[in-house]
Formats: C-alpha cells, sequence, structure tokens
C-alpha cells in the first residue's frame, strides 16, 4: 500500500474517533508534510478536509434517518458543540442538520463517499536525474491555492504569460512554476515565474521567490501537460516511498523550458522535488 492508500485506510478505520494529521501520518509511515502532499496528488482532496467532510457525509445520513439528538449526531462526528456542528455543516451541504433531519433525505445533499484508489492515475515514471540547483530568483504570479482549488492554475499561467520576456531583470526564456509555503491542511502558494537577476525593479503586484541551492531529483513529464497529475501522484505515491530519499524543506517547482509549447500544452516539461543530501 503507498501513503495515500494507507491514509485513506486509517481514515475510514477511525472515522468516529478524534485523530489528528500526526496519526495520519504515523499510520502511513511518512512525515506530516509527505502524506498531505501525496494525499492531495492522488485524490485532489486535503487529508482532514477529506475526514471532515466524511464525518459530515455520515452525520447526514444519521439525521436524514430520524436521528432524535442533533447534539449526538454533532458529538460523533468530532464537535464539541450544537453551534459549531451547525457551522460545520452549513459550509459543506448549505444547508443546516435540522432542516435535513426534517426533511428525512440526503437526496440534494453533496455527500463525500469514500474514495476508492484508481490506478489509472499512477504512471511509468523515468528514473530520474539528481542536480544540486544553483540559487534562482523567481518573480512573476502568485496565488495560494488548496487541493481542491488547484484546477486555477492554469488560467494563472494565462494572466501571467503576456509577461515573460517584458519582466525587468528576466534570465532566459525558461518558467517555473514553484510551489512555497504548504501547510498541513494542504494550502500552498503557486507562483507562475521566470528567473530574473535581482527584485529591484518588478511591478508592484509580483510576487518574489527565492529558491536556495539544493540537491533535486528531476522528473520528465513529456505527455501533454493535462495528464501532470498523474506524474505528480506517481512521484509522491509510488517513486518517492520506494527509493529510500527524504524530501528536503526547500520549494518544489516545474520548469518549463523554451520547447515548452505554450499554446499546445506539448513538448513535455520537468518536475523537481528537492530531496536532502
Amino acid at each position: 500500500m503507498n501513503p495515500t492508500e494507507k491514509a485513506l485506510w486509517f481514515v475510514e478505520s477511525h472515522l468516529p474517533d478524534a485523530i489528528s494529521l500526526d496519526d495520519v501520518a504515523a499510520s502511513s509511515g511518512v512525515s506530516r508534510f509527505q502524506v498531505t502532499r501525496a494525499f492531495g496528488a492522488a485524490t485532489g482532496r486535503s487529508v482532514m478536509g477529506y475526514m471532515r467532510a466524511r464525518r459530515l457525509s455520515e452525520a447526514a445520513r444519521k439525521l436524514a434517518g430520524g436521528a432524535p439528538d442533533i447534539l449526538s449526531v454533532a458529538l460523533d462526528a468530532g464537535y464539541g458543540s450544537h453551534e459549531a456542528f451547525t457551522r460545520a455543516f452549513r459550509d459543506q451541504f448549505g444547508t443546516t442538520p435540522e432542516l435535513v433531519r426534517t426533511g428525512g433525505s440526503t437526496q440534494n445533499l453533496d455527500l463525500v463517499e469514500p474514495i476508492l484508489m484508481d490506478s489509472s492515475l499512477l504512471t511509468t515514471l523515468e528514473p530520474p536525474r539528481f542536480e544540486t540547483s544553483r540559487p534562482l530568483l523567481i518573480a512573476g504570479f502568485g496565488e495560494r491555492y488548496s487541493c481542491e482549488s488547484s484546477a486555477g492554475i492554469p488560467m494563472q499561467w494565462q494572466r501571467f504569460g503576456p509577461y515573460i520576456g517584458n519582466i525587468p531583470g528576466q534570465i532566459g526564456n525558461v518558467a517555473y512554476g514553484v510551489c512555497v509555503n504548504g501547510d498541513d491542511v494542504g494550502n500552498f502558494d503557486y507562483v507562475a515565474g521566470v528567473e530574473v537577476a535581482d527584485f529591484s525593479d518588478l511591478p508592484k503586484d509580483f510576487c518574489r521567490v527565492r529558491v536556495p541551492a539544493q540537491k533535486y531529483a528531476v522528473f520528465a513529464h513529456r505527455e501533454h501537460i493535462s495528464t501532470i497529475r498523474r506524474t505528480v501522484n506517481t512521484i509522491w505515491n509510488k517513486w518517492l516511498p520506494a527509493s529510500g530519499h527524504e524530501i528536503a524543506d526547500a520549494p518544489e517547482f516545474e520548469r518549463y523550458g523554451p520547447e515548452f509549447d505554450t499554446r499546445s500544452g506539448n513538448r513535455g516539461l520537468e518536475i523537481w522535488v528537492p530531496v536532502k543530501s
């Protein structure tokens, strides 16, 4: 079983229990960061967000079945009060526990069912090469995403594209998609940018990222850009657990060389994953 499969099994086996991300990571045999990254790559959800949605979905079923005591349902779902449960329930489903119990149905609710892993989300990787990158200064457009909202990244590149080649101090014609500031719930900052000589003359709304010198495992993604999730998922859920390497605390990035066709999304790119020396 890979880290995501282990995490799914643990969450589903302990759904009523008060478990933490540390518990899920320990059950998966990897760090908090690795299980968060692997789970997001495989499922498009954060670990804790998935667990919360599953608990609320099971709570909705109990309510629709006529549960007599909403507070008991709330406590079983891990909420300490009726008020906290109601807020979370409304955020998840757009309605209240009382209305679901009165209506006696979950038909109009977008319930989250247990995830079954799809082997088609894995691919065959070429063996990576290992490089120690030089320090980079990357400037461009930055957005913060969750696992669920990362589908907005292509539009971010569309907005940034017209600036490429016209950025003060730009070095070369390589573009970078840099992931930084990831947290335990799967949120991260993504900067679509280029290398620059310095940050002094950039437009005010540009984001700036310093990428230090670091050892990286470099993976080729030669298929269409739309299939990149399969490669990322395979790196985090198949290659990394079997490799013996540990993730380093440094930015992960995509490197789009001059051969990459921005119009068609073809001709490949590289995925640089930081590893400890």
